[in-house]
């Protein structure tokens, strides 16, 4: 009869854990150089899936932060949905090529309809800035509707915002970041000055009256392009010349209405004013917040995945690193391992003291990975707009991921060990 306690077989695996980590400390002392390197590769590996996972969880939060703070019931009207993949008919034609433009009569059209409360249309242009003897090339600009600062983040420093008659009367009036005020005109007032204005494309320009100088919130869009300017739409096209093929409406349902009544009403306003049959698809696209951040977090997951690949060339050195130390150990104690089997030791106790020392080597490498990791993350989020921070599930699978990687290459090292004869180990020099 067995009068073992259960309690027995619980404190016995504690022990040999302890053990197998006491003695994996002593090994490391023992050769630190080959261990530091084999920690080294780990903790690359590590530091990059860490850092990664910190600057996509700020990105993302950013991302939805900004959409939140724009209104995130808004949607817009776009020529095509360009979230979703699209194939060209192979003649060297965008797959939009078929599609209608957007136009600023569309953009009346929905204004009008109940369930919307503004309707804007804008689009993008590329525009030659002068001033004096100053000039700036290629600078962003948006042609808008009146209108537009109340969905943009950030506010007035000077001036105004144009005016719908401005608008209608396509008046020659901008208004600019802060940035690029003051690297045109530096401790000057900006407002009533007059600036040419050129397309980089066309051989067209045309003077314009600043009357706003516009200073957007701090966010991770903010750093990306600090001059720019803004225009009426009407401006844009009759004075710059601008392309229409991708503008686009600026969607703000009422308040008493959901965001799906919405683009219901706008959809079937769409679709009668362009003439579309019942069986026919729309040739418009309208995207919400949402969509426009499940593609987002599509991009960064792919992008992550191939993160991953690259910070697994860590992982694999430096598991390559714990197949050669651990059989250098075995080696070099070939009669203590003798000693252990003759006083009883079993084949499973030796391959777990192995294993738990392999793991003690690649989660030492796993530490060092995350401190490199929040190091990172900490001077990102410290110097740049990126509020860079470690989500938990980075650290328990970095973690995990360094106590595999030692597992799985210390095992054969630990089966080689645990297969030794107790007599031809203790007769080995």
């Amino acid at each position: 009869m067995n009068d073992r306690r259960p309690s027995d077989h619980g404190a016995g695996a504690w022990t040999t854990l302890m053990e197998g980590v006491r003695i994996a400390f002593e090994a490391i002392g023992a050769n630190r150089v080959r261990a530091g390197l084999t920690i080294l590769g780990v903790g690359i590996g590590v530091s990059v899936v860490v850092t990664m996972a910190a600057l996509i969880t700020g990105i993302r939060s950013s991302v939805l932060e900004a959409f939140e703070s724009a209104g995130p019931q808004n949607f817009i009207v776009v020529r095509f949905d360009f979230t979703a993949v699209r194939f060209g008919p192979g003649d060297g034609r965008p797959p939009w090529w078929n599609k209608p433009i957007i136009t600023p009569d569309e953009a009346e059209r929905i204004n009008r309809l109940p369930a919307i409360d503004e309707a804007l249309y804008n689009l993008q242009l590329q525009t030659n800035v002068e001033f004096e003897n100053q000039q700036l090339t290629g600078v962003g600009a948006i042609g808008y509707s009146a209108g537009w600062p109340r969905y943009a983040q950030g506010d007035f420093l000077a001036g105004r915002d144009f005016t719908p008659a401005e608008v209608r009367e396509s008046r020659a009036v901008v208004v600019m970041s802060a940035a690029l005020a003051t690297e045109l005109f530096g401790q000057l007032d900006p407002v009533g000055k007059t600036v040419r204005l050129s397309s980089p494309f066309r051989d067209v320009r045309d003077d314009f009256r600043v009357i706003g100088v516009f200073e957007p919130v701090d966010n991770i869009f903010s750093g990306v392009n600090e001059h720019w300017l803004v225009v009426p739409y009407t401006a844009a096209l009759k004075r710059l010349k601008a392309d229409d093929s991708q503008a686009q409406i600026l969607v703000v349902p009422d308040s008493a209405y959901s965001q799906s009544q919405a683009q219901d009403e706008v959809i079937a306003s769409l679709r009668s004013a362009r003439g579309l049959g019942p069986r026919e698809e729309n040739n418009f696209a309208l995207l919400a917040s949402a969509q426009l951040v499940d593609s987002f977090n599509r991009l960064t997951g792919v992008f992550f995945l191939v993160m991953l690949a690259l910070s697994s060339a860590g992982l694999l050195v430096g598991g390559v690193g714990v197949i050669g130390i651990m059989l250098i150990s075995v080696t070099e104690r070939t009669r203590e391992i003798g000693v252990r089997k003759a006083l009883g030791a079993t084949r499973r106790e030796i391959l777990w003291q192995f294993l738990v020392e392999a793991g003690v080597l690649t989660m030492l490498g796993g530490a060092a990975g995350l401190i490199l990791g929040a190091a990172a993350a900490f001077a990102t989020a410290h110097f740049t707009p990126i509020p860079a921070r470690i989500p938990l599930w980075s650290i328990a699978a970095a973690l995990a991921s360094a106590a595999f990687t030692g597992m799985l290459f210390g095992l054969l090292p630990a089966y080689r060990a645990a297969r030794l004869q107790p007599v031809e180990a203790l007769r080995a020099e």
